[in-house]
């Protein structure tokens, strides 16, 4: 008979009222585009997982990461900026967002406080009708002054019932161990969803496919990255050798992929040096990365092809 057997009724009741009981629960992380939230999951996890670029819009698709810690499991919903869609994937990318919302237990609205204009109202209408616990957090503190703050916190809690307003600099790692406990303190008790040594569910070659795209985002101007998906055609795992992966680049129009490709094939081979020195520290093994560049007319506009390439 173990100790807890030991114990009466009333002793065991005692005691399973003091053990601390385990949060767990999904967060989505939501906001315009280019405010941070990409930056927030990958200091949150300690881990890169979402790609990031300086330009608004780089995430396309919901990015789950798993944190795992003493008495709780977060799982993070990492989502595209809320827009308004003028075509067929931006409509597809603002469905991402509301399953997120839908899914979630708390939601992280994430606002820029370097926004030379704020529009509390505007963050309220979006939120209206909200039936779980919503935070504010207050992104890129570090590049404002700080009696700024607090009449912007005054501004935001008017517009909003906000169950938590925290200012926040994701990049400088500054206000996310308080973030962290707001969201934990508002999580449901119950069970980890998934093994506490997971950090996603999704598949490798997923984030292989978003680090080539971040490369372009990277060294292209223009719509060039927005034209552009990233497919991964093969992909191997050879004992003893590199594993190999195969992917291919697809753009809307001819032109670009003559801009993407580039005189006498550099531009590519910039890209694919960079993604593969990442995708290594990534994989933690060596991978020989192949890359080709294929034109599907308009992709970005037709159903079809969005749902082919897996926007669905």
């Amino acid at each position: 008979m173990n100790e807890e057997e030991k114990l009466g009724p009333e002793e065991r009741k005692l005691n399973d009222t003091e053990r601390p009981r385990f949060k767990s629960g999904y967060v989505a992380i939501i906001g315009r585009p280019n405010v941070g939230k990409s930056t927030l999951l990958n200091q949150l996890l300690k881990f890169k997982l979402s790609i990031i670029s300086p330009r608004p819009q780089t995430t396309r698709k919901r990015v789950l990461g798993i944190l795992n810690g003493e008495g709780y499991q977060v799982i993070f919903l990492d989502t595209p900026g809320m827009i308004e869609p003028r075509y067929d994937l931006q409509r597809v990318m603002m469905k991402y967002v509301r399953q997120a919302v839908a899914d979630a237990d708390v939601v992280v609205y994430l606002v820029d406080a370097t926004w030379k204009v704020h529009n509390p109202e505007g963050v309220a209408r979006e939120l209206e009708g909200m039936d779980k616990p919503v935070i504010l957090a207050i992104n890129k503190i570090d590049q404002v002054r700080k009696d700024t703050l607090l009449p912007l916190i005054e501004t935001y809690s008017q517009a909003y019932p906000f169950q938590a307003i925290v200012p926040i600099s994701a990049l400088k790692d500054d206000g996310l161990d308080r973030l962290l406990k707001e969201i934990i303190d508002r999580l449901p008790e119950g069970h980890p969803y998934y093994p506490t040594d997971y950090i996603t569910d999704q598949e490798e070659r997923f984030f292989v496919a978003e680090i080539i795209r971040e490369k372009i985002f990277h060294l292209y101007g223009e719509e060039i990255p927005y034209s552009t998906h990233v497919e991964i055609e093969e992909f191997k795992e050879r004992p003893g050798k590199k594993d190999y992966i195969r992917a291919v680049i697809y753009v809307e129009k001819p032109s670009q992929k003559g801009i993407l490709i580039g005189k006498g094939g550099q531009a590519l081979k910039r890209v694919g040096e960079l993604a593969r020195e990442e995708i290594e520290v990534f994989l933690g093994r060596p991978v020989f990365l192949e890359l080709f560049v294929k034109v599907m007319e308009d992709w970005r506009k037709n159903q079809a092809r969005l749902r082919w390439l897996g926007y669905r």
